[in-house]
């Protein structure tokens, strides 16, 4: 099916293309009446307003996108750094790097590798807050394929209208409603159940805990996996402890805090994320416990900075860079089109004793 132009929406809503261009771009400057009348027949139409070639004649963009809601953090999260001028603007002195989403930096790579193979033009898009639509109507209207990243937000944005009108690729997103779409996805069971039997088996570990909100589709996969496994293998876990705060918030890891100071940790904790185990290592640092002696702390998602840290982390290896390599290859092949039903890409993982665990780095 043919994309809707600013031409049809005009059309149908009895205006000018410029009061179209203007309903999406300066809302402000358009009567509500008219507004509204503008909206509806996009809506009718779905309609993707055009970032770039509003003006120009229908065909292929020769570019792909890849859209995130914190690829372009502009400081960390939850910083405390005292601010210093740069080219004019403040910034950090000293950023806390571990509080950066690093894994989108390994997926955009590999997408970014894919499009320069095929010789593809890249957009990267990002959302200014949990409600900018217009970032994501944006970049879609410039490029022949999206990929979004996982994000809690991403229920919000517009995806059965964009899955219409062209190719999308979900990495690590799952959908009730099956998005004739593509999912990218880790295979999370499988490095769940990697991991457990390695401290069930090697370091003979009875007492765990899962540690991670389950504000992202993957970490909510790993802690099902983590449930079930541990009830599969006759281990019992402490439900308790699971910690569903967002990173960056005042009242991050609150029942961790209580655990220690209950003295209530139990032998190993297993962290939903690389992340949350770099802030869980610093947490029981903070409090005098020694990782691995006191406690062992593992991760998953095989970051780089896992491996650099002291000590070294444990975590499942989800391979980032393919991910976003097969996101590239899969959109180039569809050359614009959308897909007509879901479709599945599931990639293998693999266990990295560090350690974090008491193996060697």
């Amino acid at each position: 099916m043919a994309r809707a132009t600013v031409y049809d929406v005009s059309e149908k809503a009895g205006v000018s293309t410029a009061t179209v261009s203007f309903t999406f771009r300066r809302p402000d400057k358009v009567r509500p009446k008219t507004r509204e009348r503008v909206l509806q027949a996009a809506k009718e139409l779905e309609y993707i307003p055009s970032g770039s070639a509003r003006g120009l004649a229908r065909g292929s963009n020769g570019a792909l996108g890849i859209y995130a809601f914190d690829m372009l953090i502009e400081r960390p999260q939850g910083s405390g750094a005292e601010d210093v001028s740069v080219l004019g603007e403040d910034v950090p002195a000293e950023p806390d790097v571990l509080t950066y989403p690093l894994y989108v930096d390994e997926v955009l790579r590999g997408f970014e590798l894919e499009c320069w193979k095929h010789d593809q033009g890249l957009f990267l898009g990002a959302a200014k807050g949990r409600d900018d639509h217009q970032a994501v109507t944006d970049i879609a209207g410039r490029v022949d394929g999206l990929a979004i990243m996982p994000s809690m937000f991403n229920l919000q944005l517009p995806l059965e209208l964009l899955c219409k009108t062209m190719p999308i690729v979900l990495i690590s997103m799952d959908s009730e409603k099956k998005l004739p779409a593509a999912h990218v996805f880790c295979d999370n069971r499988s490095g769940m159940h990697q991991l457990l039997d390695h401290l069930i088996d090697v370091h003979q570990i009875s007492s765990l805990a899962f540690v991670g909100g389950f504000n992202a589709e993957d970490v909510s996969k790993r802690y099902e996996a983590f449930h079930e496994y541990l009830h599969e293998r006759g281990v019992e876990s402490m439900e308790w402890f699971v910690d569903d705060s967002v990173a960056g918030s005042d009242e991050r890891l609150v029942r961790l805090c209580e655990a220690i100071n209950m003295g209530k940790v139990p032998r190993a904790l297993v962290c939903g994320t690389d992340q949350t185990a770099f802030e869980v290592l610093q947490l029981l640092e903070d409090a005098g416990l020694s990782v691995p002696d006191d406690v062992i702390v593992t991760g998953f998602d095989g970051i780089l900075a896992g491996r650099l840290m002291k000590p070294s982390l444990t975590t499942v290896r989800q391979p980032m860079e393919a991910m976003g390599r097969m996101a590239a290859r899969l959109l180039d092949e569809r050359n614009g089109k959308p897909w007509d039903e879901s479709v599945t890409e599931v990639l293998p993982v693999r266990l990295i004793p560090r350690e974090s665990c008491g193996c060697a780095g």
